[in-house]
């Protein structure tokens, strides 16, 4: 399966921008206990690939790795949405704060998505189209296996279309 160049950008831009807790970040987090209080989350803007206005922390582990446990949180606006997109991994989702609207298929429909508040959880398959807007001010944490990478269902519909490739 070929992923584009941006959508394998991803994984490097958050991997070099976007490190949690500085120093005190554990090498995989599988040789050290680590315990971050909320306060300690260490946020940036998510990468080019998603939509712009959203904040994003890498809670554990690298998205560029292979095979690595990833953990970040996406902090977005009222509003914000990202279009119909698929990932070559399974990825689950936690809403931690707001209310989050997830959907699947090949176009952003609003009436079939499915709203989660605070302890929602959704699962998407590798490979699964699928879809996602904030409702109010929301904060969800995503698990993964690395790389991270995304790819829209319409190219059109990726931040970074026209970009020098």
């Amino acid at each position: 399966m070929t992923i584009t160049r941006s959508a394998m950008a991803v994984g490097a831009v958050l991997a070099a921008g976007l490190a949690f807790a500085g120093d005190e970040r554990a090498e995989g987090h599988g040789s050290a206990h680590v315990v971050l209080t909320s306060k300690e989350v260490k946020w940036g803007d998510a990468p080019p690939a998603l939509p712009k206005g959203a904040k994003l922390a890498v809670i554990q582990g690298d998205p560029a790795a292979s095979g690595e446990l990833v953990a970040v949180r996406l902090k977005m606006p009222k509003g914000y949405a990202i279009p119909p997109h698929w990932h070559p991994t399974d990825e689950s989702v936690t809403v931690l704060s707001g209310s989050f609207s997830m959907g699947m298929g090949d176009r952003l429909d609003r009436k079939a998505a499915k709203t989660l508040g605070p302890g929602g959880w959704g699962f998407m398959p590798k490979n699964e189209h699928h879809y996602a807007f904030a409702n109010a001010e929301t904060v969800v944490q995503v698990h993964m296996l690395g790389p991270f990478a995304i790819t829209y269902v319409n190219p059109a519909d990726d931040p970074q279309a026209g970009a020098s490739k």
